[in-house]
């Protein structure tokens, strides 16, 4: 992320030594409300996400404030990622400096978009971190991306559509179909229908051998709607979505770029929010209910060689502050901050809560 100087800023005092660093310097230090072009976008414009999620956190936020049973839910978000404070990340190939985020405090309400985003990048690390190991274990192994759907339901059926739906979960990796798949991730989905009904599907990431192509080993499209529709055990066809991963068409032999690529798409999409920010602000009971309907559920599993790569009980607010990946390079200690300006709807700087290089 490319670091931006904002125009009006004068003050001298250098935060690093780097051109990036003296340009974003902050304002004075006594004045916690400063100029107009002090926002975080201001500073990196690849930031803006944070103020995308954190406006939406406090329209959901304002949902829950207005039930009493779900007033906590409310004060927890209300505190959600308030101060950002970031480090210097130097690229060690152009020497170019980054703002990188390295503290902020995190929720982690289920249905926080903050947390939402943040958790899915984290997972997304995790699982491109742990890619090296799994080719050296598996350097021929292929990847499936599997979408596995249920007829809408009532929003108030959620619970017992999700319970069944994980019972049949169950009931497929055990089919001698699935025997030959070395590891899978697997998410939960929940969309709003346009009726005000409930859509739960699974989004599944398959690790297969290059056999499962070839002769019998292979499952075809309406073998998968038959298997699922079995497992449910229900009276009529699921739809089913599956899919090689793989790179998208072009001249040439595709290289290992083109691949990663694709895996990097399919992974994002199966990693990605549990309801869309979007239908959570959409109709206030209908949110309220997904919140009573989904509560102590997990909407992550994983298996066989791809089990562990999540680590899906793990996660404290280093690990979803340092979501976006690993810093390069060397941190002075030094951070600039930015607070959530409620009635701006973005972040903007806090200079008095800054840190100074240390040692």
């Amino acid at each position: 992320m490319e670091v931006l100087a904002p125009s009006c800023v004068k003050d001298k005092r250098y935060i690093g030594s780097s051109p990036a660093k003296q340009a974003a310097t902050a304002a004075p230090l006594g004045d916690s409300h400063t100029t107009a072009a002090d926002g975080l976008t201001d500073y990196s414009p690849s930031d803006a996400p944070w103020d995308t999620h954190r406006a939406i956190a406090d329209d959901v936020g304002g949902i829950y404030a207005g039930a009493v049973e779900f007033e906590r839910y409310a004060a927890r978000m209300d505190a959600c990622s308030g101060l950002l404070r970031f480090g210097w990340a130097d690229d060690p190939e152009t020497g170019e400096s980054r703002l990188r985020l390295r503290e902020a405090h995190f929720c982690r309400v289920r249905h926080c978009p903050v947390c939402q985003w943040r958790r899915s990048l984290m997972w997304q690390a995790r699982f491109y971190q742990s890619l090296p190991k799994l080719v050296e274990e598996h350097p021929k192994a292929r990847w499936m991306f599997l979408t596995l759907t249920v007829r809408n339901c009532p929003i108030t059926e959620l619970g017992d559509t999700l319970t069944a739906m994980n019972a049949a979960w169950q009931r497929l990796i055990k089919r001698k179909e699935f025997q030959s798949v070395l590891g899978w991730v697997r998410t939960t989905e929940v969309t709003r229908g346009k009726d005000g009904s409930a859509h739960p599907h699974f989004h599944a990431l398959l690790m297969v051998p290059p056999s499962w192509f070839k002769g019998s080993k292979y499952v075809k499209h309406a073998k998968w709607v038959e298997l699922w529709g079995d497992c449910l055990r229900v009276d009529y066809a699921p739809n089913v979505d599956v899919r090689a991963v793989k790179p998208r068409a072009r001249s040439g032999e595709a290289c290992a770029d083109d691949v990663a690529a694709a895996l990097r798409g399919a992974v994002a999409e199966t990693l990605k929010y549990s309801t869309k920010p979007a239908d959570l602000v959409a109709d206030e009971s209908w949110f309220l209910e997904l919140t009573r309907q989904t509560h102590r559920r997990r909407f992550v599993a994983t298996g066989g060689a791809l089990k562990d790569v999540l680590k899906v009980d793990e996660e404290t607010d280093a690990d979803l502050a340092l979501a976006d990946g690993p810093a390069d390079g060397e941190d002075d200690g030094s951070r600039l901050a930015f607070s959530w300006r409620r009635a701006d709807r973005r972040y903007r700087r806090e200079p008095r809560a800054d840190k100074q290089p240390t040692g």
